[in-house]
């Protein structure tokens, strides 16, 4: 493959490659480029908008590059200040070991397993001791900080900003010295980070990074960034039929957003799509097309196919075959409908069951279930259905 053909398959998708020219310079060497990207397990599950960049190190990683999936169980206990208004609060190490096991697990359903290297900043983080992190510290100014527009804004509104907090974007910078990186990836809100790397591999003499910027994944929402504290997140976790039923529920709009982030089609096979939407075909078919594709890169083709069959068979308004079958003893002889989904964790509070039944959104063999003080535990064998995609058969014992 030539240059130009592995530039257009690295810009791929990216919003930015600083800097292009000694990108060019790297590939033309010949060798392998050590490839990082950051993750901080502040979460226990990835989600769509974390494959954006996944999915470029997949691409690299094919062009024959070293991977380095960096989870920061370290630089996670101090906290990204990126676009934050305000101090967050740190994790506990405990927090961190248990998101970061989940990591570790759940991104080889995109990156090759016998080809990526898992790393923890903790490693090299922790034996800086305290002179090491005063002499990293004393490499730049709180004036350079402050040009970073979150911590600038936030000194204009006077707004408290903690010391820890420029920490963080050196710590994340000393990861590229550590692995002597050749390329990192982030996202575009990450940039001031990332070009840290770059200023603290000059300051070791090192040959400095290229950078690559991926664009933030809108959510569900088509408005705010996925997260999931926002509740607008596809989980890579879940199951095929709710990856399937939420990438049905974009916006045509916003699908082809994610298209364009998400799809690994070739260019061609993507024309090929947009051709079909502008003769007039309709946008849900390609959508199923869209979401097969990726219940298939995190399961498998057959269960894509389920997916799409249990799919339409909601749309009909009946219940799908493959629902789990969950048997449980009521905590008392009475239970309620809004207390069963809380007990199997179908919904987070009795709450929010009672909002769901006054608004129809909760059946009771396919008939609606409106009276949250209905007791249950004499019925047997049911299925509930919790709004359009939740299903269960219920047994007690």
């Amino acid at each position: 493959m030539s240059i130009k053909e592995t530039l257009a398959i690295i810009k791929r998708g990216a919003d930015e490659v600083l800097i292009e020219e000694e990108l060019i310079k790297k590939l033309k060497k010949g060798k392998p480029l050590k490839v990082k990207a950051g993750f901080d397990p502040t979460a226990p599950d990835l989600h769509l908008g974390h494959t954006v960049l996944i999915n470029k190190l997949r691409q690299l990683q094919d062009l024959g590059h070293e991977i380095f999936f960096l989870i920061g169980d370290f630089t996670g206990m101090i906290g990204d200040p990126t676009g934050k208004n305000s101090t967050r609060p740190p994790l506990t190490e405990e927090d961190v070991k248990r998101n970061a096991k989940t990591y570790a697990e759940q991104v080889f359903k995109i990156l090759d397993k016998n080809k990526t290297q898992i790393v923890f900043n903790s490693i090299w983080l922790s034996e800086l001791g305290a002179s090491g992190i005063l002499k990293l510290a004393a490499t730049h100014t709180v004036a350079r900080m402050l040009e970073r527009d979150d911590f600038s804004k936030r000194f204009a509104n006077q707004q408290p900003i903690a010391i820890h907090e420029f920490i963080y974007p050196l710590m994340q910078g000393y990861d590229s010295v550590a692995l002597e990186a050749d390329i990192e990836l982030g996202g575009t809100d990450q940039k001031f980070n990332l070009l840290m790397g770059r200023e603290l591999q000059k300051h070791y003499n090192q040959e400095q990074q290229c950078i690559l910027t991926m664009p933030l994944l809108e959510g569900l929402d088509g408005v705010q960034k996925m997260s999931k504290s926002l509740n607008n997140y596809i989980g890579i976790h879940e199951s095929p039929e709710i990856i399937f039923s939420k990438l049905l529920s974009i916006s045509d709009e916003l699908m082809w957003r994610y298209i364009e982030l998400l799809s690994l089609k070739s260019f061609s096979e993507i024309d090929e799509w947009k051709e079909r939407y502008k003769t007039g075909e309709n946008p849900k078919n390609i959508k199923v097309e869209f979401a097969k594709e990726i219940v298939s890169r995190f399961y498998d083709e057959n269960a894509a196919n389920n997916a799409e069959q249990n799919f339409s068979t909601r749309a009909k308004g009946l219940i799908p075959e493959d629902i789990p079958e969950i048997i449980i003893k009521p905590d008392s002889d009475e239970i309620t409908i809004p207390q069963l989904l809380k007990q199997i964790d179908y919904v987070s509070s009795t709450s929010e069951a009672i909002r769901l039944m006054h608004g129809g959104g909760i059946k009771i063999d396919g008939k609606k279930a409106d009276d949250p003080k209905v007791n249950i535990s004499s019925y047997n064998d049911f299925v509930i259905q919790v709004g359009k995609r939740k299903f269960a058969k219920i047994s007690f014992t």
